[in-house]
């Protein structure tokens, strides 16, 4: 009889739970909700810690009115995790949660138990023209923002920052090539040498730099002062990672395992096992060993290095600007190319540097629940988020407070800092947090050629990657950041990801450092990473979720 009742009530809670799925907004057989009857609704949601919230937020309200809908705003800068789900878990939910960061796990459990709806139907162009027209132009946002069910449960936000922003025909991530390589160039009109243009000719130079201990006969620094070259060891934007584009790889650091690269017939491929990346070590140990390459490399910080660079000792480093790194001697450095591999070598004359993307696309910076009466409306309103000059003021600050006037091309400038404090009594960082609505904000590259300025130093460094280092990119394969990955898939990386990336780090340091590998510890060190770190496992999980996300596109 227990068993019975047992079974009933189980039944009953099942039947209860799908009854409550089915009042809301979820959509049915992919169809979406057509009740438009709901006008006021409820969003708990993050806020800046300078925010003094949105109820007062002249752009929120603008939206509100043209849309005809009302408000009311549950936001906060601390314990929002703590709210959601407390509210997730009790079964309080408001009609959708706002700038709270989901991850792609957390979206696809809360849309497998009914939490969240599936916006997939309402993503067209009767009820989100802005956010449609994006997709169309951007599949690889669709892409993103696109679980591994085929649905899609929140919003995209994401701010770009790549070439279409200064004018240029392609879009190149600002990340691309994360290391700009310099050499002191008065140096070698001083010892009538050229710029390198292989690995082999900037040996010879180091060479040169540190036989005339340049530093000192140059700039009169102390007696033994040159350093031929100094970077950080495997460093995003400071590293030693671009001069082994000569052995056909680069491996920048970065928020997938650093050696993954994707090839252009979209196989992915771990270098770190490679026979040009033992090849590669092998090299650059001379160089380690004669002190070409500084010494504290492995132990140095960017702070370190800067210092370093700014007293003149420096012949050759990598940085995202001469200007910053190099300090009163920046004049005298010019951007070293990108190197072909060794002479008599089967990487001589060759080059590849592999790109990077940078960012990422964020899906869970909006989501709709189970709660919400008319998802239409509620999305009607978003769908204005995506217009390039409402995102912007969204970002920094109405027009008339952020944004001070238009250009000759109606461009909209910044407040600049004397401005802000002139007129607000704060900075226009602090200006901008006080103003900053979180939630699904996609700030494309081109809305900065459209609506709104870049800074200066991010012009800058577009220009120099589009008109210098670009060209020189043979293949501009790049693998996604974007990627969904199953919750299986997650695990896998999870049990691997920390043990590979220490392998491969430790023993590339080690062989720079102290030479190798023989072939006995090569085979060994590859045997480690297929037996232990789990490379035939994540190999196959990053090529499964590329593969699902070309699928998705």
């Amino acid at each position: 009889m227990k068993k019975w009742i047992s079974l009933i009530l189980a039944l009953a809670m099942m039947l209860a739970l799908a009854a409550c799925g089915g009042k809301s907004g979820a959509a049915n057989n992919g169809e979406p909700n057509m009740d438009t009857d709901q006008t006021e609704f409820t969003i708990i949601g993050a806020q800046s810690a300078l925010s003094p919230g949105y109820e007062d937020n002249e752009v929120l309200n603008k939206l509100q009115e043209e849309t005809g809908i009302k408000i009311t705003w549950n936001t906060m800068s601390d314990s929002l995790s703590e709210q959601v789900n407390i509210h997730i878990a009790g079964g309080e939910l408001p009609d959708a949660f706002m700038g709270c960061g989901f991850s792609n796990y957390e979206l696809t459990n809360y849309g497998d138990d009914g939490t969240f709806i599936d916006l997939t139907p309402y993503i067209t162009e009767e009820y989100m023209p802005n956010l449609t027209a994006i997709l169309e132009e951007h599949p690889e946002i669709r892409a993103a923002i696109t679980m591994a069910d085929g649905k899609i449960y929140g919003l995209p936000a994401a701010e770009q920052m790549g070439t279409a922003g200064i004018g240029k025909t392609e879009d190149y991530s600002i990340f691309s090539v994360p290391q700009f390589s310099m050499i002191n160039k008065a140096w070698l009109d001083e010892l009538g040498l050229e710029v390198p243009t292989s690995l082999d000719e900037l040996h010879d130079v180091l060479v040169a730099f540190k036989e005339n201990d340049m530093s000192h006969t140059y700039y009169g620094n102390d007696a033994g002062s040159t350093i031929p070259m100094s970077t950080g060891y495997d460093q995003w934007c400071w590293g030693q990672n671009i001069f082994y584009a000569g052995f056909g790889f680069t491996n920048w650091t970065n928020d997938i395992i650093a050696d993954l690269v994707l090839t252009n017939d979209g196989t992915v491929d771990f270098v770190s096992d490679n026979d040009n990346y033992r090849d590669a070590l092998t090299y650059f140990h001379d160089w380690y060993a004669d002190g070409l390459m500084d010494l504290e490399m492995f132990s140095q910080s960017d702070t370190q290095l800067m210092s370093k660079c700014q007293q003149g000792y420096v012949g050759v480093s990598t940085w995202w600007y001469i200007e910053e790194l190099m300090g009163d001697y920046a004049d005298d450095y010019v951007f070293l190319p990108v190197l072909t591999g060794p002479a008599g070598t089967q990487y001589e004359g060759q080059s590849n540097v592999t790109i990077r993307t940078g960012g990422g696309t964020n899906a869970g910076q909006l989501s709709v629940t189970s709660a919400c009466e008319s998802p239409i409306n509620l999305l009607k309103f978003f769908d204005k988020w995506y217009d390039g000059e409402t995102v912007m003021q969204l970002q920094y600050g109405p027009i008339g407070v952020f944004f001070t006037g238009q250009d000759e091309n109606g461009i909209w400038n910044s407040i600049t800092e004397d401005e802000a404090q002139a007129q607000f009594g704060k900075g226009a960082g602090e200006l901008k947090s006080t103003y900053e609505v979180a939630g699904p904000k996609l700030i494309l590259s081109k809305y900065y050629a459209e609506n709104f300025h870049m800074e200066d130093r991010a012009v800058e460094r577009l220009t120099d990657l589009y008109d210098y280092w670009m060209p020189q990119v043979k293949d501009t394969s790049v693998y996604p950041v974007d990627c969904v990955f199953t919750q299986e898939e997650l695990e896998t990386i999870d049990l691997y990801k920390t043990d590979y990336e220490n392998t491969v780090s430790e023993q590339e340091g080690l062989w720079i450092k102290n030479g190798g590998p023989t072939d006995a510890e090569w085979e060994a060190y590859k045997q480690t990473l297929t037996d232990t770190c789990g490379l035939d496992e994540l190999t196959q999980v990053y090529q499964d979720a590329y593969n699902r996300y070309v699928e998705a596109k």
